[in-house]
């Protein structure tokens, strides 16, 4: 089976299972005091150009909710995008766990935060009857597959900075993002005025694990203990760091991200020649978006499985991953074709 639904679906790349069984050695100390997470956590310290503070996590939704709840309190309020994961698709998880509530913010047909929107919603400060907002979180690539640009995301920090706020970006695809703007990873966090990461790894071709990379030093105050309150600090923290140090060295994040974007850009290529075919999104990172005729969903996804995103207007999201073939794209396109009209 080669599937379009996501790119968690792919396996390990080769060199970060490398990694894994070369931290499968001796005995080690544990929760992160082990020599692999002191190297991993200086790696991180390089690329990204800054002092920051790294935890390394089981999951994405773990990792949001640490960096959520290291900035706010049950009383604040998280600014996000209406179709943002923390609000779409990680249950109550967010909620749960912080206790802030979370008001949707009405996305951009990019998928992006204007800044109007957000200053539109940025009121009631200081009201005891309304949950003050401590924080704005943005996706980077977006659940679009779009990309906000180093500029975008200056321009965001500035108001967040000028309110109060804290800002997060949740990047379980943050390696594509950079790829497709061609930039560093520091360019588009460290340099851009972001104050906590959310960084992929899974979706990139590690087997498990992401990081929380914290900016600002004033949510370090309490987020070693939010780490282990939260169910995420691993005991054998070497083999996520492992991970992640592979990933860091030599770019090897660039080359993955960069294939897979390329395969998207192939994929919306390959099929946008079908007249039933509409491509709803700018192809900017490893998604594509597309309207098929509702028919085509059975047969396709037999083989080829994908998810559904808005099935009132039978608009398909298919993923690539570091994995993706042309030769899988090829026969996918074929597969279209082949259908009736």
């Amino acid at each position: 089976m080669k599937s379009f639904a996501s790119d968690n679906y792919a396996g390990v790349l080769p060199e970060v299972m490398e990694a894994l069984q070369k931290a499968n050695g001796d005995h080690v100390r544990s929760y992160g005091a082990d020599e692999i997470t002191r190297r991993a956590t200086s790696l991180f310290r390089q690329v990204f150009d800054a002092d920051v503070d790294v935890y390394f996590v089981f999951n994405g939704t773990g990792a949001n909710v640490l960096s959520i709840s290291s900035a706010t309190q049950s009383y604040n309020a998280v600014l996000c995008s209406d179709t943002s994961h923390i609000y779409n698709d990680e249950s109550s998880a967010p909620e749960t766990f912080t206790g802030c509530r979370f008001f949707p913010l009405h996305a951009n047909e990019k998928g992006k935060l204007d800044i109007d929107t957000i200053t539109e919603r940025l009121i009631r400060k200081g009201d005891v009857h309304y949950a003050q907002t401590a924080m704005l979180s943005i996706t980077q690539a977006t659940e679009y597959g779009t990309v906000y640009t180093p500029d975008e995301i200056k321009a965001i920090a500035k108001l967040t900075k000028e309110n109060g706020l804290y800002l997060h970006v949740d990047g379980s695809r943050f390696f594509n993002a950079a790829a497709s703007l061609g930039c560093g990873l520091k360019d588009i966090s460290t340099n851009a005025g972001v104050d906590i990461l959310s960084l992929g790894g899974t979706k990139a071709g590690m087997m498990m694990g992401e990081a929380v990379v914290v900016f600002n030093k004033e949510l370090s105050k309490h987020i070693a203990y939010k780490h282990k309150q939260t169910m995420q600090l691993a005991s054998k923290t070497r083999f996520i760091a492992a991970q992640f140090e592979a990933m860091l060295q030599n770019e090897l994040w660039r080359k993955t991200a960069t294939h897979a974007n390329k395969m998207a850009e192939l994929l919306c290529q390959s099929i946008s020649k079908n007249r039933r075919i509409k491509i709803t999104k700018p192809v900017q990172a490893n998604a594509v978006f597309a309207e098929i005729p509702r028919a085509w969903y059975e047969p396709l996804q037999e083989h080829y499985p994908f998810y559904v995103w808005k099935d009132s207007t039978h608009e398909v999201r298919l993923m690539c991953a570091w994995d993706t073939k042309e030769e899988d794209i090829l026969k996918f396109a074929t597969a279209i074709n082949a259908l009736p009209e």
